[in-house]
């Protein structure tokens, strides 16, 4: 899942790893009702993002599941570093960068951070996955785990995942703040099934171009 919906979402600036913004108030009230969405589901843990929007939003659904499961925060869910484009609005980067810009978005093959002094996409998937590698080999192919990260983190993440080549990350779209995702694996995280991809039918209001990463 992605946290709930910030200022600088809102103000179409990047966040990154390294800068936050406060959660909307309206997104509180959105993360009740992805709560009551998984009620019926028995989770076995949670896992998040220690970034403060993810946080939040983590234990604030993690409270209105009321089935006491247990959370874990993990820095290796944070956000791309995304050094430099930090804070930055997106179309001052575009300006300032339009080869990251572009990239990042269009052609993660060819993202070459240096310039900007961030992350690659091969070493995120490398350090996210490594967590999914500890959870799956942990707990039973029964167990359902919730994680909550962070759009452009959890797209690269999941479509890697399900095998997708890195130069086709973004052909399926971006997600939505507390949107959900749902994979299913039967082999300890051998492979991946898609069984949900950005599930936003529980929200009250219509996706808006903001809300997507």
């Amino acid at each position: 899942m992605r946290h709930g919906k910030t200022q600088w979402n809102l103000e179409s600036r990047y966040q990154g790893a390294g800068g936050d913004s406060p959660l909307l108030p309206e997104s509180y009230a959105e993360m009740k009702l992805v709560a009551k969405s998984l009620q019926n589901v028995d989770f076995s843990h949670v896992y998040a993002s220690p970034i403060k929007r993810a946080r939040e939003t983590a234990f604030t659904i993690q409270k209105d599941l009321n089935q006491n499961v247990p959370i874990s925060l993990d820095n290796r869910l944070e956000e791309f570093h995304l050094g430099k484009m930090e804070g930055m609005l997106f179309d001052d980067v575009k300006r300032k960068y339009p080869r990251e810009f572009d990239n990042f978005r269009n052609h993660p093959d060819q993202y070459d951070p240096t310039e900007i002094e961030g992350e690659t996409f091969q070493h995120l998937i490398k350090r996210m996955s490594s967590k999914i590698n500890e959870v799956t080999n942990n707990f039973s192919e029964d167990d359902n785990i919730l994680f909550v990260s962070h759009g452009a983190a959890l797209n690269a993440l999941i479509n890697s995942l399900l095998g997708i080549p890195l130069k086709d990350l973004r052909k399926r779209g971006g997600l939505a703040n507390t949107g959900t995702t749902v994979l299913e694996t039967n082999n300890h995280g051998q492979t991946f099934n898609l069984i949900k991809w950005n599930d936003t039918s529980y929200l009250n209001h219509k996706v808006e171009k903001s809300d997507i990463i």
